[in-house]
């Protein structure tokens, strides 16, 4: 049985690219490339992705295509830091929890915050973190889904000149996806932290949704 508009819905993985390398260009890596994409970051920009989850950390190495002059990472969670700073050292990482993140953003930043905030947590403070870490005439990138409506404080916000820019992901750059992994440019590979073969699927769906043992990603092989 054939798949109908598979000519319009698929991209051929090159040769040159293994499978775990192509894994996410469908998914999460589409969703970074299009929140870089739209983010309109400029080169030697400050970028503060909140959340360092697989998500977040996809927008991070898109953001880096950019040429900003560094990509700030906000996690909570000690045991992602860790990851970031194994896997992906030049991306500077902080934990909101620890620190005052607005002041920390400030004092790391050549015009009083970050030009480009990019929301991938959806957790409780991300969305008020987002615009306070903002600088003034900064864009904020909602990718996060909510569990409840977010409010706009906009007395608070007023002055800032903040843009908002949120959507559906789109998958039209999967083959400019790709090139860039074939050339080196994009490496979500160590993500894929479990491997469970296709008789081990119930295990890895419980893994994965306890977020023990590190993981990050699972890859399901026949």
């Amino acid at each position: 049985m054939g798949v109908p508009y598979a000519d319009q819905g698929l991209n051929k993985i090159p040769d040159a690219i293994t499978d775990e390398q192509a894994l996410f260009t469908g998914d999460i890596l589409a969703t970074g490339y299009w929140a870089a994409k739209i983010a309109g970051i400029q080169e030697g920009d400050t970028v503060l992705v909140l959340g360092a989850g697989p998500t977040g950390i996809c927008t991070m190495l898109c953001a880096l295509l950019k040429s900003p002059a560094q990509v700030i990472a906000a996690e909570v969670d000690e045991e992602r830091i860790g990851f970031l700073q194994t896997h992906y050292p030049g991306i500077m990482a902080v934990n909101p929890d620890k620190v005052d993140l607005p002041a920390f953003i400030k004092e790391h930043s050549a015009h009083g915050g970050a030009d480009v905030v990019i929301e991938a947590a959806g957790a409780e403070r991300a969305f008020e973190l987002a615009w306070q870490c903002a600088r003034p005439n900064a864009t904020v990138v909602l990718v996060a889904l909510y569990d409840k409506a977010q409010a706009f404080p906009l007395p608070d916000m007023y002055g800032k000149n903040l843009t908002f820019k949120t959507g559906g992901v789109d998958g039209c750059d999967c083959d400019e996806i790709l090139r860039l992994i074939g050339r080196g440019k994009i490496n979500v590979k160590p993500l894929i932290t479990h491997t469970f073969p296709l008789s081990g699927i119930a295990e890895a769906y419980e893994l994965f949704e306890s977020k023990k043992d590190g993981v990050m990603k699972v890859a399901i092989r026949p």
